[in-house]
C-alpha cells in the first residue's frame, strides 16, 4: 500500500500547476489588493446602472474582465455576488439582455451562473436556471463545453 503515497504529479515534468496557468493566460498576475479594488469599483459601477434602470450595461459591465488567478478568492466571490444582483434584477428581460452580449461575455455569463450554482445556498437557484435557459438558447452547447473545458474558474 506503499505505493499510493507516492505524488506522481512531483515526478512527471508536464504536471499542470495552476500557477503556470495564470502566469500564461494573463501574463503578470496583478497584486490581490489591486484586483480587489477594481472589483469593488466594478460593483459600485454596476449599482448605479441598476439604480438608473441600464441593466444591459449593468450586465456587461459586471462581466468585463473577471478576476483569474489562484489567491483572489475574495476577489472572485465580490465579483460573483456583483454579477448575481444584476441577474436577479434583470430576470424579466433575460432574453433580450443575452441576445446583446458577445460570444466571450456569454461565456463568462455562462461560468458565473455555474459559479452560483456551485453555492446554491447563496444563490437563487430558480433565476440561475432561467438565465441558463436563455443563454444556452441563444449561445447553444458550445457555451457550455467552452466553460467546461476551459481550466480560468470565476
Amino acid at each position: 500500500m506503499a505505493f499510493r503515497k507516492i505524488d506522481i504529479d512531483a515526478l512527471e515534468e508536464d504536471a499542470f500547476r495552476q500557477e503556470e496557468l495564470d502566469f500564461q493566460e494573463i501574463g503578470e498576475v496583478p497584486p490581490q489588493q489591486e484586483v480587489e479594488a477594481q472589483v469593488n469599483n466594478r460593483a459600485q459601477e454596476v449599482r448605479i446602472l441598476l439604480q438608473r434602470g441600464d441593466a444591459a450595461g449593468a450586465l456587461s459591465t459586471s462581466l468585463q474582465n473577471p478576476p483569474y488567478g489562484s489567491g483572489l478568492e475574495t476577489a472572485k466571490a465580490r465579483n460573483t455576488q456583483t454579477v448575481m444582483e444584476v441577474l436577479t434584477y434583470a430576470l424579466k428581460s433575460a432574453d433580450q439582455l443575452v441576445k446583446n452580449l458577445s460570444s466571450e461575455e456569454q461565456d463568462v455569463l455562462m461560468k458565473y451562473l455555474y459559479a452560483g450554482m456551485a453555492a446554491p445556498e447563496q444563490n437563487n437557484s430558480g433565476v440561475l436556471l432561467t438565465w441558463h435557459e436563455k443563454l444556452t438558447e441563444v449561445a447553444g452547447q458550445g457555451c457550455i463545453v467552452r466553460v467546461i473545458t476551459d481550466r480560468r474558474t470565476v
